[in-house]
């Protein structure tokens, strides 16, 4: 949480892939609640995929699927932060390392 409290609020964003994600890890209707209350509470907006960001995705896909093996979600996650000019704070720093322009926060949770 430390991470996450370093950045203010009104500069924090989501994909709404990544909540889709973590609902899909999700083991049951509690962790469901904790989810959502954590992306409430956590980031002052959730971004949607739109056809700029899809466009985008598919191109970083043409360019990257093949040679890195870049996957729709991850493309679809990048181009939300590439279209919005945020940086993407992630874990899984291999998935997005390739992609150039991509500013990338590394954290460990």
């Amino acid at each position: 949480m430390d991470f996450i409290s370093s950045i203010s609020y009104s500069n924090r964003f989501t994909a709404s892939l990544c909540v889709m994600e973590l609902i899909q890890g999700c083991l049951n209707k509690e962790e469901i609640k904790i989810v959502k209350k954590f992306v409430k509470e956590n980031f002052s907006s959730v971004i949607h995929p739109d056809e700029k960001i899809s466009e985008k995705a598919m191109r970083l896909l043409e360019r990257y699927a093949l040679s890195d093996g870049l996957r729709t979600v991850d493309a679809l996650i990048a181009a939300s932060a590439l279209t919005e000019g945020a940086s993407l704070a992630t874990v899984n720093f291999k998935h997005f390392k390739s992609i150039s322009k991509l500013h990338i926060l590394k954290f460990k949770p």
